[in-house]
């Protein structure tokens, strides 16, 4: 536990941080004792991620001080505040995709810690001790978000830290991998290192921290010890009366299929990825069907055969259908006609294009939806579609104008969510479509996928958050090693089933169709 009474590890003094038409940081007052595990909590948009950045020298406080074990410092840049002991793991991974696992590791930690070959072996060892077992030689590139995510915590734990910031650091791991990351937070904790932690799972939270600071509007809205508060309370807390909305939905039984996907197999040649074998899969018009799984299980695969980034040869073409007619080895703007709409994992890159406008984002996968006319963009009608999704789904922005990298994760993800489920799509595929947001923007986000069910779309929801899958899905699978457990009802679905399926261990043959 940590001592109250020691001089704080941390302590911030009235900080402040302004940015063009935004007060993130308004006079924020936090201190962290050593060993202590502490909360910050707060909506997207609240301020946390600025706070984090000004503690890790990424920016500085217009006004203010920070006190390290006691005395003033300015920190100028993250290099200074890895020298003093300060460790982060950023929500956006802060990773270079060309380069391998342990080179990564070897750039952020400096040539005094030797060269990549000279890290490998403790990269293997520090991996495995902590349940986040790591190739050093792959090649960041061919690695899932979850693996991805697993790099960023390992390099941090590899250096002699006195205080770990941790950004949504679960959001991509099963609740075996988070409850053994718990265990070395908690022994970290008992060897004096701080420990902030940012994570919309309250759940985590509570079990977790032994305090918290809740930021409101970029002010510290409370304090509280999170073990003595319900869900509910916390958050209350964070986002006041959108915890109302926070709930479970009404399972159903969908209508004819719309999505058919019948023995698909599809060998991956990159040698660290995932084949996918004999997967068979029905999203009925009218439901919401979850498919879980561990980081690097074949998820990206599926997504990219189901969305046209990966086509398959014209001969195969009846392997995925939309209401039977053969797609497969279509791409996206053809499947999008058809009816598709897409969420991808990665937002920043991939779901947006981080200079550009959010009005431009939008454009981007709704210009057949009437915005362009004869070749020319009318764009009055893409700011009004802009606007339409900045109202209708909460999000957080000056204006239309905004680049898309300037909005925080949570807004950015319900504006490319809103952008596909105004597009009336008759399937929507969304990936994690709740990763790091906070329960008022994931009450948001739920409550849209269940209007759009209920309005007769087909939606396939993959997610490593198994408490959203159980609680949007009307039909539940998993992927393990490539392969697809048969579909069944949520209602009848055991969390301990779900877990099985997660190892690979399948009540039923492959063979078979997951349309139970």
């Amino acid at each position: 536990m940590p001592n109250p009474t020691s001089t704080p590890q941390l302590q911030l003094r009235h900080i402040s941080k302004r940015y063009p038409g935004c007060l993130a940081n308004d006079a924020i007052d936090l201190s962290i004792a050593p060993g202590e595990i502490h909360a910050l909590l707060g909506e997207n948009g609240a301020g946390k991620s600025t706070l984090m950045k000004i503690i890790y020298g990424v920016t500085q406080a217009d006004s203010g001080e920070m006190l390290w074990q006691g005395q003033p410092v300015i920190m100028r840049n993250p290099a200074q505040a890895r020298q003093l002991g300060i460790g982060m793991v950023f929500q956006h991974f802060s990773l270079f995709e060309t380069l391998s696992v342990a080179q990564n590791i070897a750039l952020a930690m400096g040539a005094a810690a030797g060269s990549p070959k000279q890290l490998e072996a403790k990269i293997r060892e520090v991996s495995r001790r902590y349940g986040m077992a790591l190739e050093p030689q792959r090649l960041v590139h061919s690695l899932s978000i979850g693996e991805r995510q697993r790099v960023e915590i390992v390099r941090c734990l590899m250096q002699d830290i006195r205080l770990l910031i941790l950004d949504e650091p679960t959001s991509v791991l099963t609740p075996q991998e988070a409850e053994e990351l718990f265990i070395t937070l908690r022994r970290l904790a008992a060897e004096g290192c701080s420990i902030l932690f940012i994570s919309h799972k309250l759940g985590e939270v509570r079990a977790l921290c032994h305090s918290a600071t809740v930021l409101r509007g970029g002010r510290v809205a409370g304090h509280c010890v999170p073990a003595d508060c319900t869900d509910r309370q916390l958050a209350q807390l964070m986002v006041g009366d959108a915890a109302t909305s926070i709930g479970e939905f009404t399972k159903v039984t969908g209508g004819a299929a719309f999505l058919q996907v019948s023995g698909l197999n599809w060998h991956n040649p990159d040698p660290f990825g995932c084949s996918l074998s004999d997967i068979d899969l029905q999203v009925r018009s009218g439901e919401i069907v979850g498919i879980a799984g561990v980081a690097g299980n074949g998820q990206d695969e599926l997504l990219a055969l189901l969305s046209g980034e990966q086509t398959l040869p014209r001969d195969a073409a009846q392997t995925i259908c939309f209401q039977e007619h053969p797609v497969a080895d279509q791409r996206p703007d053809a499947r999008r006609k058809l009816g598709l709409a897409f969420v991808p994992a990665e937002r920043l890159g991939h779901g947006a294009v981080p200079d550009m406008s959010l009005a431009d984002n939008a454009l981007l996968t709704a210009f057949q939806q009437g915005l362009v006319s004869h070749g020319l963009i009318e764009r009055g009608k893409v700011e009004a579609l802009a606007q339409t999704i900045i109202q209708r789904f909460g999000v957080k922005t000056p204006d239309t104008q905004t680049a898309a990298r300037s909005l925080s994760g949570g807004n950015l993800q319900k504006f490319i969510l809103g952008r596909e489920i105004l597009q009336q799509p008759k399937l929507l595929i969304a990936a994690h479509p709740t990763w790091g947001v906070d329960v008022g923007a994931a009450a948001t986000i739920h409550r849209a996928l269940i209007a759009l069910r209920d309005a007769g779309a087909a939606i396939l929801v993959i997610s490593e958050d198994l408490d959203e899958l159980f609680q949007i899905s009307d039909r539940l699978g998993a992927l393990c090693g490539g392969r697809l457990s048969v579909l069944q009802d949520t209602a009848q679905t055991r969390l301990s089933d779900v877990g099985g399926w997660m190892a690979g261990q399948f009540d039923t043959p492959q063979s078979q169709p997951a349309t139970v």
